[in-house]
């Protein structure tokens, strides 16, 4: 265990850190599956509802630093592209 005062305050940092990273990571992974359920039951409306509301998580958790950069805009692209496999087509 840490003995140094800078240590000790390092140690509470990154306890904090590690917390509200679990939690924003847990967030984005539950507006994820939210979507992916209401596309595999076929609902449109609560699939498009669903993905505006993790779009937001995706890309504060990527300004965040929890994610990559990459990483939330390739999961937006797969969420949308699922999606809009649902819209009739034209």
């Amino acid at each position: 265990m840490a003995t140094h005062a800078s240590a000790l305050k390092r140690a509470r940092q990154s306890e904090k850190r590690r917390l509200r990273n679990t939690a924003v990571k847990t967030m984005v992974k539950t507006a994820s599956k939210k979507v992916l359920k209401a596309v595999e039951e076929k609902n449109l409306e609560e699939a498009k509802k669903a993905l505006v509301r993790a779009i937001p998580a995706l890309q504060q958790a990527s300004s965040k630093r929890v994610i990559p950069k990459k990483t939330a805009a390739r999961k937006v692209s797969q969420l949308t592209k699922k999606v809009n496999t649902l819209l009739p087509r034209a």
